[in-house]
């Protein structure tokens, strides 16, 4: 069965852009086809090995194209043979890790020997709408409507609401995000100046306004000078009782990805695994309940695979908002406060998306290779990389290194 182990074999990313930033102007489709590109260099394999590729994107509508397939799109543009399936995916902020789930499927099922999975992004190219334009409109002026406001899905409250609610009835207040918040802008830094970021990092050149040619290497949102006073100072977003600008990510541009094979085709190709990519488990609870859904996801991954919380060396929850680490790891801990606070230590070690960044589509992918890489740097051991997505969809991704 060792043979057929699903693992990894190279990670990376590009560096994540703030809205309106270094990136803004870079299509999604050349963000992915960046890590492809980089994916093949440091795994040493020609585009034409690829088997399969799968790519999480939330936003198509900004590659300007209809049925924007950028999956597909980003097979071709980077080389892989145009007979070689594609398929892109949109599970709102799980898409990249949903892309590694259908991966990890090919693999097990024996229809594909070497995959590359991930997705991306550009929040900041997204497009304004206007309904009803095709047929005209008698009478009035035609209406924009920009599909990032408020961060709600037609017909639903807005999602900080849903957390912010959320967090209060778990006893996670105002305070305590703030805190969540500058704790992950703080072990960000901390990373930042090790060089771990480095390791995932395939630096990207841009143009600026001159024409002059520059190379974005870092991310560009992390604010290492924020304190608590500041974040307390913040007003709250879209009638949420606690989520500000400070305690959640930023709008923003990147892309991720990971290449899996099997445990026996990496032996023939001599790649070394990163990691056992042991599963990846999706959930879903009640459309309010977003704050928890990343918990329900490690549980239902953990009791699948039969291993007990406590084996969980490090543990990834994107922060969507500092919400969603908080509540999930309460829950988790089974609301014990002792518990909770152990358990939270072994969260998001390096900063997560409040000082990252999380373009939607990218994100899944992007807390899974994060999570690889400290744990071989710990020297081994399991972890669990998880995330929530719109209207309280989960996915967690088990790994053993």
């Amino acid at each position: 069965m060792a043979d057929k182990d699903v693992v990894i074999a190279a990670v990376a990313r590009t560096p994540f852009g703030k809205y309106g930033g270094a990136l803004r102007d870079v299509p999604a489709l050349a963000l992915g086809c960046h890590v492809v590109k980089a994916l093949l260099e440091r795994a040493g394999l020609a585009a034409e090995q690829i088997d399969e590729l799968d790519m999480g994107c939330c936003i198509p509508a900004e590659t300007m194209g209809i049925a924007a397939v950028v999956a597909r799109r980003v097979l071709l543009e980077s080389g892989i043979p145009p007979d070689r399936p594609s398929v892109t995916i949109d599970r709102a902020c799980c898409s990249a890790l949903s892309a590694c789930q259908w991966a990890w499927r090919s693999l097990v099922l024996g229809e594909a020997g070497l995959v590359i999975a991930g997705g991306t992004d550009n929040m900041s190219r997204t497009p304004h709408l206007v309904q009803g334009l095709r047929w005209g409109l008698r009478l009035g002026s035609a209406e924009l409507e920009d599909p990032l406001y408020r961060m709600e899905y037609k017909g639903y409250t807005p999602v900080s609401v849903d957390a912010g609610e959320l967090a209060l009835e778990h006893g996670v207040d105002r305070e305590a995000q703030d805190r969540w918040a500058l704790q992950s802008q703080q072990r960000y830094e901390a990373a930042r100046k090790a060089g771990k970021f480095k390791e995932e990092i395939a630096p990207f050149p841009v143009r600026d306004a001159r024409g002059r040619e520059q190379v974005i290497d870092s991310d560009e949102l992390p604010r290492p000078d924020t304190s608590l006073e500041k974040l307390a100072a913040l007003k709250t977003v879209y009638g949420s009782p606690t989520v500000t600008a400070g305690n959640a990510p930023g709008l923003d541009a990147g892309a991720a990805g990971v290449v899996l094979t099997t445990r026996a085709r990496a032996a023939e190709l001599g790649l070394e695994p990163l990691a056992r990519l042991v599963s990846v488990t999706s959930a879903a609870e009640p459309p309010r309940r977003i704050a928890s859904v990343p918990a329900a996801a490690i549980r239902k991954a953990i009791d699948s695979a039969g291993w007990p919380l406590g084996d969980l060396a490090l543990i990834e929850i994107n922060e969507a908002f500092a919400a969603m680490p908080l509540v999930s790891s309460k829950i988790l801990a089974g609301g014990d406060p002792g518990r909770t606070e152990a358990l939270r230590e072994r969260i998001n070690v390096n900063g997560g998306a409040i000082a990252i960044g999380h373009p939607i589509g990218a994100s899944g992918a992007r807390v899974l290779l994060t999570l690889v890489l400290e744990l071989r740097r710990r020297g081994g051991g399991r972890g669990a990389a998880a995330i929530c997505g719109g209207l309280a969809q989960g996915d967690c991704a088990l790994v053993e290194v």
